[in-house]
């Protein structure tokens, strides 16, 4: 069968017709061959992002963004999301718009929710979040900063004029001079300086020497910290104690008046009979001192004793 010239036209431009929509097509993303998911999510203000943008699951990418509308009855941007994979996404997924870094554009981000079970199918709306950029939290902090400075700005030129208002050339003149002044007594300190680390030099075998000895006192003295703690300092400090409470029980029965020696220290007769025991002692060896033929007889020839004859006075005072 012999095809004529008009069939032959007519199957030409129908091919032409075909393969222009793929190419329309395969330019805007789409693939006619291939089956496509599609999502729609609602965002208050889409912060730049832009139709054939890729939208990504956990860095891959899984669709593009079909088109982006105003919803009239909202106000609010609707965006078509065009989506390529098997990847189960459920109804509570979130739609993140981000920035990816400072030269790409924005994209969308799917976070899928794996706890909801309830798969969303073509059509359906998914809720839609905005995370801020690198760009954009960089801005946020140099916002206030850029406001602190242009404060600081303002209070240092009130400083300044101030400080003008205030100095007039006199004082100017004196704030000068003090500067100056400032700058010798800085001179005066580096030499002063200068002659504590000559004098330093000088005697440093000195300073040695003191370290030195430091050095051996505080050996010293460790040595008899050892000591005292291998001398079991505790245990005589006890028997100190014991020792103590001993003599104090027995100046409490002195005080008392127990035993003998607390006997005579509270008994006065006992201590009226020593003094009067004493007292003949005392008359008895003056009487021996005074007449010792009377108690030693000594005589050659056989004289016999005198009778004894009690002294008229004792020498004794009563």
């Amino acid at each position: 069968m012999r095809l004529t010239r008009e069939i032959k036209t007519a199957i030409l431009v129908i091919a032409s017709i075909l393969l222009f929509i793929w190419g329309y097509s395969f330019l805007k993303g789409k693939d006619l061959f291939t089956s496509y998911k599609t999502f729609y999510v609602e965002y208050e203000n889409v912060e730049g992002l832009a139709p054939s943008a890729p939208i990504t699951l956990n860095g891959l990418v899984i669709g593009k963004i079909n088109g982006i509308t105003i919803n009239p009855s909202t106000g609010k941007l609707l965006v078509e999301l065009q989506i390529k994979t098997d990847f189960p996404i459920s109804k509570t997924s979130l739609a993140i718009i981000y920035e990816p870094g400072f030269i790409g554009g924005k994209q969308i981000a799917i976070e899928p929710n794996f706890e909801d079970k309830n798969l969303a199918v073509s059509g359906d709306h998914l809720n839609g979040n905005v995370r801020l950029g690198l760009t954009q939290k960089l801005g946020d902090q140099l916002v206030p900063l850029q406001e602190k400075i242009e404060k600081l700005i303002v209070n240092a030129d009130q400083l300044i004029s101030g400080i003008n208002n205030v100095l007039d050339k006199k004082g100017q003149e004196d704030l000068k001079k003090g500067l100056a002044e400032m700058s010798k007594t800085m001179e005066e300190f580096h030499k002063a300086s200068a002659s504590v680390n000559a004098i330093l030099n000088e005697n440093q075998g000195q300073i040695k020497g003191m370290v030195t000895n430091f050095n051996k006192v505080s050996n010293n003295f460790s040595k008899i910290s050892d000591s005292i703690n291998k001398a079991d300092l505790g245990k005589t400090i006890r028997n100190l104690n014991a020792t103590m409470v001993k003599v104090n029980g027995m100046m409490t029965d002195l005080e008392s008046g127990k035993g003998t020696m607390g006997k005579m220290f509270k008994d006065e007769a006992l201590y009226n009979n020593f003094a009067k025991s004493s007292k003949e002692l005392e008359l008895l060896l003056q009487d021996l001192r005074l007449n010792p033929t009377r108690y030693v007889n000594i005589s050659l020839f056989g004289k016999k004793n005198k009778p004894y004859k009690a002294p008229v006075k004792d020498s004794i005072s009563k």
